[in-house]
């Protein structure tokens, strides 16, 4: 017989998983947010945590706790939204779930079982950020960080970085493939691949690093081709979303969702990170590469996208919303998902029409201060001749 405690947290898990997710009184006419996180480590079966059997567990003991869940890639497949989540156990260690939805903003359930990918890198102690890309080669891949012990130092906690890719199609059964060897770059975090060939090669987004932590002489997000991605080899890569002094990007940026289609651009949704005196404060911000070369910045709207807000504020690594997914549905509606402070998962929504006006027509940053205040300033004196003129 099940501990009765296992009734009552089953009860309250049920009651967390169909609860209904509204749009909150947010707005600035870009995207709407929602009242509730779309996951979080109350949304973790009980199997995956609790021993059931009393006569091993008899206090009903948590044995394999979960601490967050957060950095999601995501994908849209027969009409149902799929999260490929990292869950983070008690022992910091991360891993992979599918949790999947009807309708991309709640009722998100995970699988039976979470990913346990093919055990090709003895080195690697951990991995996580998975974004997903659909190829038009047919495949599903997977890039992710898979991070190693760095043992060329005495420093305990020091490591290396590198993008593991894999690859399915069906979200069940993944390929391992090697990592991505980028020959003028010693580390790699945040790569994303672009879901087209690019003069028939492969092409990758990539943040190049100097060490673990710090990007070093990397100037922000980078794009690279690759002949054959079942050994993917960069030799070159061109920088494009590029970090700047006194923005949201100067300490570093990287690529975030695979990047969406439209008409007049590519739309990349990344995030950017800058120093303060709290720490580093990380926010989500977009802009647009050119059709036919996508390592080209052809827009680059003033400021962040998308920054914490209120409890988003508030988990391990606080003050941080971080992006490594979003789906764009057949009705070109555009769900972004979203951690807030390495804690839990939500969504914003939006569509494409709306993303392609905020991202050209948005002014870009001029860069200093004076500059700013005139350009606000050219702003209000529009509106205040459209006011009169309209009274």
């Amino acid at each position: 017989m099940l501990h009765k405690r296992y009734y009552i947290e089953k009860e309250k898990q049920e009651k967390l998983l169909a609860r209904k997710n509204e749009k909150s009184d947010f707005y600035n006419g870009v995207f709407d947010r929602y009242e509730y996180p779309v996951l979080t480590r109350e949304h973790i079966p009980l199997t995956w945590r609790y021993d059931l059997n009393p006569d091993t567990n008899p206090h009903f003991m948590e044995r394999l706790g979960i601490n967050a869940v957060m950095n999601s890639g995501a994908i849209e497949l027969n009409g149902k939204y799929y999260l490929v989540a990292r869950i983070e156990g008690n022992d910091r260690k991360s891993f992979f779930g599918v949790a999947e939805s009807d309708n991309g903003i709640d009722g998100f359930r995970f699988w039976d079982y979470p990913i346990l990918l093919p055990d090709t890198c003895p080195e690697e102690t951990n991995v996580y950020d998975m974004r997903l890309t659909k190829h038009e080669d047919g495949y599903i891949y997977g890039v992710f960080c898979s991070e190693s012990k760095d043992t060329s130092v005495s420093d305990l906690s020091a490591a290396v970085a590198a993008a593991g890719i894999v690859r399915t199609k069906d979200l069940k059964t993944w390929e391992r493939l090697p990592n991505l060897i980028t020959l003028r770059s010693p580390q790699q975090r945040n790569v994303v691949l672009h879901p087209e060939f690019v003069d028939g090669k492969y092409a990758f987004y990539t943040r190049p690093m100097d060490d673990f932590i710090e990007t070093g002489s990397g100037g922000g997000i980078g794009f690279g081709l690759c002949e054959d991605i079942t050994h993917a080899v960069i030799d070159e890569e061109k920088m494009t979303s590029l970090r700047k002094y006194h923005t949201i990007t100067e300490a570093k940026n990287g690529a975030g969702a695979t990047p969406i289609k439209t008409e007049k651009g590519w739309i990349h949704i990344a995030h950017g990170v800058r120093n303060t005196a709290a720490g580093l404060r990380y926010v989500i911000y977009a802009f647009a590469t050119d059709l036919k070369d996508p390592s080209k910045v052809i827009a680059e709207p003033s400021g962040l996208l998308i920054g914490p807000r209120g409890e988003e504020r508030v988990g391990d690594v606080s003050n941080v919303v971080f992006t490594n997914g979003a789906v764009v549905n057949e009705k070109n509606e555009v769900f972004i998902y979203y951690a807030s402070s390495d804690t839990r998962m939500h969504v914003a929504t939006t569509t494409v029409e709306k993303l392609v006006d905020y991202v050209f027509h948005t002014p870009s940053d001029p860069g200093r201060s004076v500059e700013c205040v005139a350009q606000r300033c050219g702003l209000i004196e529009k509106n205040l001749a459209f006011l009169k003129a309209n009274e």
